[in-house]
């Protein structure tokens, strides 16, 4: 016969319980706290990107306005200075990297023997291209427009023509002649060498004599 004395309790093992309690309290304490300090840091470190990015804005604005009041006080006269200068600069670093002694030589293979070249003198336009202008001095016109025909049959000359002429006091015909000139190894003077129109036969040619 089963007796059961209802007076007692049963037995627990409290102190394990509460060791468990007192685990598992820490542990949420320790999450809370850690939460706490990082939800400060990105707190902080939110606030301070907000403040960099109003200061970036600050300083884009400053920028802005500068940049409008340095474009209205911008002197066009002395931006053109400042660009000639450099084109000026552009032409003499051209005259020493070109060859002088390929140049000559060409002339002299095409100078017929009744015209000689008394000056010469390089430098480059607006589009960079290389410009050659020489005074030519000889006895009759047909001479020099011979020298014209020779000189763009090299294929590194290209429109050639007579910009001035007069007659020098021994009788000579004295002529001034401009064209473009490309180098070898800057291209040939095909089509695309001669997008500018040529100039007119009578501006090409020297005036004849009578």
């Amino acid at each position: 016969m089963l007796r059961t004395n209802l007076s007692t309790r049963p037995f627990y093992n409290e102190r394990a319980v509460q060791l468990v309690l007192a685990a598992v309290a820490l542990i949420i304490l320790v999450v809370t706290a850690f939460n706490v300090v990082q939800l400060r840091a990105l707190s902080a470190r939110h606030a301070q990107l907000l403040g960099r990015v109003g200061g970036d804005e600050k300083r884009a604005t400053a920028l802005r306005a500068d940049a409008e009041t340095a474009r209205r006080s911008v002197d066009r006269s002395q931006l053109e200075t400042v660009a000639a200068a450099a084109r000026e600069a552009n032409e003499l670093i051209d005259q020493r990297t070109f060859s002088w002694t390929d140049l000559l030589n060409r002339l002299e293979a095409t100078l017929p023997a009744d015209v000689r070249v008394q000056s010469i003198r390089p430098s480059t336009d607006l589009a960079g291209r290389l410009l050659v202008s020489m005074v030519v001095l000889g006895h009759r016109a047909e001479d020099i427009e011979q020298f014209i025909e020779q000189l763009e049959a090299t294929d590194v000359f290209t429109h050639v023509y007579s910009r001035a002429e007069t007659t020098t006091q021994q009788g000579l015909l004295e002529v001034v002649l401009d064209g473009q000139y490309l180098p070898p190894g800057t291209g040939s003077a095909g089509p695309a060498g001669r997008d500018k129109p040529r100039p007119p036969a009578a501006a090409r040619r020297p005036a004849r004599e009578d």
